[in-house]
């Protein structure tokens, strides 16, 4: 049997779709602020260590 696809890892998900990742772009801050308008409770995937 053969390895499951997603092999989820913290540090990985959050250096590609957290807020920092988000700021550093014109892309990333129109996401934000859609996020924001739209009412979200989470703009962006938040890393709290290990």
């Amino acid at each position: 049997m053969p390895k499951r696809v997603w092999q989820p890892k913290k540090l990985k998900r959050v250096r590609k779709h957290g807020y920092m990742e988000r700021k550093a772009s014109v892309g990333g801050r129109a996401v934000l602020k859609r996020r924001l308008l739209k009412g979200r409770k989470k703009l962006a995937v938040k890393y709290n260590g290990k």
